[in-house]
């Protein structure tokens, strides 16, 4: 069936119920664009759309179907539909007709659950320390000392990347968006793609059909954070870096020529570190850290530093301790304006730990002008920033995480103001990402180095929490009692 075809009893079927384009958009809850270019054959809706849109023009399942030229693959189950908007960019960009990529995902064999006992932190480590065994001039994988025990990461860094111990502040924080560019694109593993929508239809992990930030340029000085990113979806990133981490779990031999998707997206530390030249997604994470006065039932002014367990629907990081909050680099509202990390940073306070579930990009769905207008503040935040001095964010240390390539900002949030705790701490509670939420004192040292040393971590997570108590230790006077974290070679 023609385009013209399509165009003109899909206009017809519309206009005998009764309803306008703009009727039509806000029935679906689309643009007044999309229903244009439904009507014009540019494109089609989406399946999971299809049983509303059947209802609002009154047509059978099999008549709508007919409507916009489309059928379902005989024998397909059915999926979450939250899935829909990656099995669309997976049929566009391997060239299939629509519907194949959920077919294929459907009939996939089933997925294995991750087990609950995957390569600790420390494992992790090593097996990419001797993938790549190759060293660049100038850069070494993060490692720490604190007491007497000896931790290592996957984080790739340079000295001048750490301790920055730089303000989040407008004059500080100056990444910029510049135009994408379409040759960069991740070229796709169709089967291994199908391997990640099945995984994730089993395992209930959220593939949000959102932009990110993808770095292709940066300045790292402690004095200020400058650079260039660009838009990429979700769901490319979804499908071709983060592949990366399940390889490196389901791997038996973790060395060149063994990893096919390894190999093809980060062969060695020059392609880590080219950024412009690949897919350099990322994420904003930060120790949060609450002044709580003295208590006669607690004992001495501390701070409350806050560690979360993932959760198994999140995309990475799945099951294992990082700090909160931890966050993807994207916009929200302002692709302009969110490019800064502080923005990102504050609008995870508010979803992941003070409760604005309507700042979640996971949802797809953003209707506010303005979602960080002080207006729609929660009632914390709103607080914090009345004054000047109750909340301090620093960005901490910058690296490269070798896991999947994502660069990592290293943050700190300090809420120094000791009445915010007995106002607000009932407030605070971990959103959906989190399975758990831990408190440590900094007053607790043995407890903190058993803390670092604990192999479900994350490396980024830990990378950011040491980076973070080092900053603390310096600001935090006779609040905090810790051993010293050394950095390693």
């Amino acid at each position: 069936m023609g385009s013209d075809r399509r165009r003109e009893e899909l206009v017809s079927a519309r206009k005998a119920a009764g309803l306008t384009q703009e009727n039509l958009a806000e029935v679906m809850s689309v643009d007044r664009s999309t229903v244009i270019r439904w009507e014009a054959g540019d494109h089609a809706p989406l399946p999971y759309q299809w049983p509303k849109l059947a209802k609002a023009l009154g047509r059978t399942a099999d008549e709508l179907r007919g409507l916009i030229g489309l059928r379902l693959l005989a024998d397909t189950p059915e999926l979450d539909s939250s899935l829909e908007p990656a099995f669309g960019w997976l049929d566009r960009r391997a060239g299939w007709s629509a519907g194949t990529a959920r077919a294929r995902v459907a009939s996939a064999e089933p997925a294995r659950p991750q087990s609950e006992t995957s390569a600790g932190r420390s494992r992790v480590a090593a097996v990419l320390a001797e993938y790549y065994n190759e060293p660049v001039p100038g850069h070494s994988a993060y490692a720490a000392r604190c007491g007497q025990v000896e931790v290592a990461t996957s984080i790739l860094t340079q000295p001048g990347w750490l301790d920055l111990a730089c303000p989040l502040t407008a004059k500080n924080d100056r990444l910029v968006l510049s135009a994408s560019d379409e040759a960069a694109r991740e070229l796709v593993d169709e089967c291994a793609a199908v391997r990640r929508l099945a995984a994730a239809a089993a395992e209930d992990v959220r593939i949000a059909d959102v932009p990110l930030y993808r770095l292709t340029d940066v300045q790292i000085r402690p004095d200020g954070i400058a650079g260039r990113v660009q838009l990429v979806p979700f769901v490319e990133y979804a499908l071709s870096m983060d592949l990366l981490e399940r390889e490196l779990r389901e791997s038996r031999a973790v060395q060149p020529g063994r990893m096919p998707l390894r190999d093809r997206y980060l062969p060695d530390l020059h392609s880590v570190l080219d950024l412009a030249g690949r897919l350099c997604a990322g994420g904003v994470l930060a120790l949060t850290a609450i002044a709580r006065p003295a208590d006669p039932f607690r004992g001495e002014a501390d701070y409350l530093m806050l560690v979360q367990e993932r959760s198994q629907h999140v995309v990475n990081a799945t099951r294992r301790l990082a700090v909160i909050p931890k966050s993807f680099h994207g916009p929200l509202a302002n692709q302009r304006a969110d490019a800064r990390i502080g923005a990102t940073l504050r609008r995870e306070l508010e979803e992941e730990l003070f409760g604005r579930g309507d700042v979640d990009r996971t949802t797809g769905v953003q209707r506010a002008a303005d979602p960080m207008h002080p207006a729609r503040l929660s009632g914390p935040m709103r607080w914090l920033t009345e004054q000047p001095g109750r909340l301090r964010m620093e960005c901490t240390g910058f690296g490269l995480n070798l896991v999947s390539g994502n660069y990592e900002f290293a943050s700190l949030v300090v809420i120094d103001d000791e009445e915010f705790w007995p106002r607000f701490g009932g407030d605070v509670e971990a959103n959906w990402e989190a399975a758990g939420l831990r408190q440590y004192s900094t007053l607790d040292g043995d407890l903190i180095t058993e803390l670092i040393s604990d192999e479900t971590w994350s490396n980024e997570g830990l990378f950011a929490f040491l980076q973070g108590l080092r900053r603390l230790a310096e600001i935090g006077g006779e609040r905090v009692r810790i051993p010293a974290v050394e950095l390693g070679s």
